[in-house]
Parts: C-alpha cells; structure tokens; sequence
C-alpha cells in the first residue's frame, strides 16, 4: 500500500500570523495589503528583516537584509516586531485543529506540519478534497492560509507544498515525480543549499532530473557519503516515519548562540566539535550510553530546524559520536547562516549491549582506553583541551 503523506505549511507565517493578530486587536488594515515587515530591533544584532509582505516583496526587500536597506528601496515600509509567544499559540491552534483528521502527525517547524493518512482510504474517499477542505477551514477558522502537498513520503509531500504559493493544494505521487520535480532547478530539491547546487552544477547537473540519472559512482567522488542520499532524493526515495519526537526526559543537550551568524562549515563543525566532547564527558561521568543523536539549528531568519538519528549500538566515546554528528550536519545543514546551534543526546542508557568481531573490539577497547586517559588528564589539569586528534581531521 502506498503511503498518503500531507505536508502543511503556513503561507509567510510571521507576518500572516502578525497580520491576523492585529486585525484582532482593532487594527483597520491588514498589514498582508502594504509594504510592511517583521523585523527585529534595529539596536540589536536581530536587526534583519524576518518576513515581507507581498507588496513589500515588489520593493526588492529580501528575507535577512537589514531593516536599513529595506526601508531605503521602500521609505514608507512599515515594521512589526515579532512575537514569538503569539507565533506559538497560532502553530498550536493549527496543530490541535490537524490532529483530528490522524494521531500521526509530525511538527516540522513551528509552521509545517506532516500527517501520515496511510490506511484511511475508508474514511476519506478523495484526498485532494481533503485538502482542500483542511486549507479552507484554517482559513475559516484563523485567518490565514497555508499550502498543502500530498506525496507518497514526506519528502515528495514537501516538495509539492512548495510548488505555487499561496493558498495552493498540489500533489506529488511516485507516478508524478518525473513530470513534476525532474525539471525544476537543483537548488530547489530539498536539503540541497546553494553551495551543494553551485557543485553541483559545476557537473552539469542544472535539474533535478539530471541528478536522478547520474551516474552513482561520479556522484561518489564529489560528494563521499552523501552521494546515495543525495540521488535517493532526486529520485523521489523517503523511507522516513511521520513521527512526533517522544518526550524524553532522560536526555541531554547544549545549544550555542554564536558571536555572530556563522556561514562557514569548518567554523560549525569546530563548535559541534566542542559540544561532543562536553556532552560525551558528560555521558562518561554518570556512566550513560546515548541512542539518539540530533543536531538543532537556528537560522539568522529565527527559523528553527532539527535532524536526528538513532544509533544501531549505544554510545558514550567522543570520536564515534563526532562520527555521527557529522553525518547529520553534512545531510542536514541548508548551507544558510546560522545564530545558534546545538546537539541533544536522549534516550540515555545505563547498559551498552552489542556485537561485533575480536578484531572490532580490541580496537573499540582501544579507543575506549585512550578516551579514559584523556579524561583524566583533563579533570586533572580542569582543562577540556586535550581531544583525540582525529577528530579535529575528520571531513576534510
């Protein structure tokens, strides 16, 4: 049975949401109508414009320009702060609104939701209606508007909602992919930044068609343990779950706000580096293994991202997490500038069962005695300097 995947996301939700709540308020024009933006203070560092409206679009205003350049291509724009409490309870309101339709629903980001309706064919005859009737009712209902993709995974049902907006339904089935998402631009595949695209083409690879049909093995030589991943995407390949992130209350987890936006890769890792080994020190102390490893982003738009994994075995050594943190910075990183950034371990454990050859685990017992050893020697000197060295080599 092919899955039934709707992807929601609300149409520039910061000034929508913005704009509704001011109409609430008394406010006599919507905000959504003139040349306006959400921005934060112009004394601060967060001094950058967050969303425009459609008119102000027109000016050639742009999404983290700062609020100084935008207001000299349109010198009557006006500014709304944002408000992140209110930003929370309109998602909520959505959120609660969608759970009715399946109990298999995904909070992408505070204004994109997935819903899994595998297997509800019974109850729902046509799932375009369906989707039709969702957007018309949070339009009803809240004031806004959003667009939906359906796909048969979630990453076709994301690529869709991005088709045309605002205020659209498309779809996006396994039938439709070389129809619908070959010919678009290979900045446009999803988790593909502009660095990845500019390579990219670089190697005549101008669509995502292109990508589809490249050879593998080139691919491998540009672009290492990405590659697979990168040729699934374009060929419409997601096995993800719909999920919600269970509560875990047993986890831990650092996050960073950086002196300034960072855009460099080697400058990210540097800091995810950092944070491996004073959470793994962590784990080390009390004697815990991890099972899920996830990195947190947070965007100079004041867009907040996240990508996880869980682990095959239970971990707690520095270089073997560093490992895997890596891999989901290289797959999840949107090449965008970044404010604060973070890494969460849960579903912490007491016991590390696994299996694997004498020869694998004499050098796993290897790795494990060095790793005590500059334990030690760090709690002894109270440094964190000391690490091992090839962890400070890795993705080169």
């Amino acid at each position: 049975m092919d899955r039934i995947i709707f992807h929601i996301d609300v149409n520039n939700a910061f000034l929508s949401w913005t704009a509704v709540y001011l109409l609430k308020q008394g406010e006599k024009i919507d905000i959504r109508t003139i040349p306006s933006i959400i921005a934060g203070d112009e004394k601060q560092r967060r001094g950058i414009v967050l969303a425009k409206s459609p008119v102000a679009k027109k000016y050639g205003i742009k999404t983290a320009e700062t609020i100084y350049s935008a207001k000299k291509k349109c010198p009557g724009l006006k500014v709304y702060p944002p408000s992140y409490e209110m930003y929370k309870i309109e998602s909520e309101k959505m959120y609660k609104y969608l759970c009715q339709y399946t109990p298999v629903i995904q909070r992408y980001s505070i204004d994109e939701c997935f819903i899994d309706l595998t297997g509800t064919n019974f109850i729902y005859k046509d799932y375009i209606e369906l989707a039709y009737k969702i957007k018309e009712d949070i339009k009803r209902k809240f004031g806004f508007t959003v667009n939906i993709g359906i796909g048969n995974n979630r990453l076709c049902a994301k690529m869709a909602s991005d088709f045309e907006k605002p205020d659209r339904v498309h779809t996006l089935y396994n039938n439709e992919i070389k129809e619908k998402m070959w010919p678009l631009p290979i900045e446009d595949l999803f988790m593909v930044g502009n660095k990845t695209a500019e390579k990219m083409k670089m190697l005549n690879i101008n669509k995502i068609g292109d990508l589809a049909n490249m050879d593998i093995e080139i691919l491998k030589r540009h672009f290492k343990n990405q590659a697979q991943f990168y040729k699934e995407y374009a060929l419409g390949i997601d096995n993800s779950k719909v999920e919600q992130p269970k509560e875990v209350t047993d986890s831990i987890s650092m996050t960073e706000t950086l002196p300034y936006d960072y855009k460099n890769k080697k400058n990210l890792q540097s800091v995810l580096l950092h944070q491996t080994n004073e959470l793994t020190k962590e784990l080390r102390e009390k004697k815990q293994f991890v099972q899920t490893v996830g990195i947190i982003y947070k965007n100079n738009k004041f867009e907040k991202y996240t990508h996880q994994t869980k682990l095959e075995i239970p971990l707690n050594n520095a270089e073997e997490i560093y490992e895997v943190v890596l891999t989901l910075f290289n797959r999840s990183w949107k090449e965008d500038a970044i404010r604060n950034i973070g890494i969460r371990f849960s579903e912490l454990t007491k016991t590390k069962t696994e299996q694997m050859s004498l020869f694998a685990m004499e050098k796993k017992e290897e790795r494990n005695d060095i790793q005590e050893v500059i334990d030690k020697i760090n709690k002894k000197y109270n440094t964190n300097a000391l690490t091992i060295a090839s962890m400070r080599d890795r993705d080169k």
